[in-house]
């Protein structure tokens, strides 16, 4: 039986811990529940495209900026969890719910002997979050490891399974982030059945365990390497370390046409890191960006402020607001036009509020 609150905070279920009050929250502890709460959201508002004006959901709280004046609908908290394995030979198909903790889903599959998802390592949230965003880091992403995904269609009101070709994967993207059409209820993993990690492909993390980009590792090394380089710029989750009250990376890298690089690299008088794409377009550095423009580790706005690990995160520091994060990441995206030309653009998603 889902439970109802009304204007509850949704400050305590953030890791920015901010976010104003909620209408009304329904904690849903399966998916059943889930559809049931979506249903009953719907049916007295209006679940159209680019609005959602009745519901919306939420999980881990980990890559979402929510208004210091709440939101006006339902909030359905996902807490369905649990995942299974089914192994067929070198395969397994982990399936997990949308509610269940990431990190742990990691962790388990290492311990298993499962190669895919160890570069994942120390991400804050849910597993169902992560085919929104198309979680990536050091070298992986979900979607090189997503088969399918469950999931509830407010359009239609069926539950229905949906194919990595439907989903739209690009970086840090999908058809799930800017539509609220589709909730995702479980994912299914095709994992490796392996204890050496995939590839490395992340020249830090080579370097981190001594092993050439492309060589492959210890899956626990390759953990435990993740933990460390992540802890070192507050991208573990620490509730006494105000550092890690943040949403990850705010901006994404900026990825550009060969020929706005070149203009970039003109303009910058240097060479930015940057990595060359398929198609000719190059993905920048959106931190060298950042700080290059005059926005360094520390930067402080009021009561929020720039990491002082970390340039692309922008953390409450304890007495912020919403308001004032979002003035902090609006000063940052203009000094970063003004200087170089280049408009960056937020990876978490904004609820009840714009940049």
């Amino acid at each position: 039986m889902s439970e109802r609150t009304h204007h509850e905070m949704l400050n305590s279920h953030t890791t920015l811990r901010l976010g104003g009050p909620a209408a009304e929250l329904v904690e849903a502890s399966s998916a059943d529940e889930i559809v049931a709460a979506l249903r009953k959201a719907d049916a007295s508002g209006s679940a159209t495209d680019n609005a959602a004006v009745s519901a919306f959901v939420l999980a881990g709280g980990s890559n979402v900026v929510v208004a210091d004046e709440g939101y006006p609908g339902t909030v359905v908290l996902l807490r369905n969890r649990g995942f299974s394995v089914h192994r067929e030979g070198e395969r397994a198909t982990v399936r997990v719910e949308a509610g269940q903790q990431w990190d742990e889903l990691v962790e388990a599959t290492v311990a298993d002997g499962l190669a895919g998802l160890e570069c994942l390592s120390g991400i804050p949230g849910s597993a169902g979050a992560t085919p929104i965003q198309n979680v990536g880091a050091y070298g992986q992403e979900v979607a090189e490891t997503i088969t399918a995904i469950r999931v509830y269609d407010r359009y239609s009101g069926e539950t229905l399974v949906m194919r990595p070709d439907e989903c739209l994967f690009g970086y840090r993207t999908s058809i799930f982030k800017h539509n609220n059409r589709f909730v995702v209820l479980s994912v299914d993993f095709s994992l490796t059945v392996s204890t050496l990690s995939t590839p490395i492909r992340y020249a830090e993390l080579a370097r981190s365990l001594g092993v050439a980009p492309g060589e492959q590792a210890d899956l626990a090394r390759v953990r435990e390497a993740v933990l460390a380089l992540r802890a070192g710029k507050g991208m573990v989750l620490d509730p006494s370390d105000p550092d890690t009250w943040s949403v990850g990376s705010f901006f994404t890298n900026p990825v550009l046409p060969a020929s706005e690089y070149a203009a970039l690299r003109e303009r910058a008088g240097a060479q930015p890191p940057a990595w060359p794409g398929a198609d000719g377009s190059v993905k920048v550095s959106a931190a060298w960006l950042i700080e290059r423009a005059g926005f360094g580790k520390g930067h402080a706005g009021v009561g929020v402020g720039i990491s002082t690990k970390h340039t692309l995160a922008l953390t409450n520091r304890g007495t912020g607001t919403t308001a004032a994060l979002l003035d902090l990441a609006r000063e940052i995206r203009d000094g970063v036009r003004d200087r170089f030309g280049v408009v960056l653009h937020p990876e978490p998603v904004l609820v009840n509020c714009a940049l």
